[in-house]
């Protein structure tokens, strides 16, 4: 089974005003599920973000989930994003396959 992985903003901070505008994003706050069968592992974050004069501003009531995934990625850069893939990765592979265990003591009883 493959892996999924799934981008999920928990926070935005904003600046009241800031450039004429209301609600100026510059604060992120994400998460990142991976998923393979019954196992899941999670990284999270926090980047800033940083809105240029001039540039296209969306109004904070119409932003959406995956544009400020679009801004957290580019944000942190092609290169962080898959160190936190292959940190999630690993962290699967270590659940499916673990390389050390805690069973029951022998001697402790068992129910029946």
């Amino acid at each position: 089974m493959a892996n999924t992985y799934t981008w999920v903003i928990e926070q935005l901070k904003c600046y009241p005003e800031k450039d004429g505008y209301t609600d100026v994003v510059y604060t992120a706050d994400w998460r990142l599920n991976g998923v393979n069968g019954m196992y899941s592992a999670t990284v999270y974050g926090t980047v800033g973000l940083v809105y240029v004069d001039g540039q296209p501003f969306t109004p904070y009531d119409q932003l959406t989930q995956e544009q400020v995934i679009g801004w957290v990625q580019a944000a942190l850069g092609p290169e962080q994003v898959q160190v936190l893939t292959d940190n999630l990765a690993g962290q699967l592979a270590k659940l499916a396959n673990p390389t050390s265990v805690t069973p029951p003591l022998p001697w402790a009883a068992t129910a029946e």
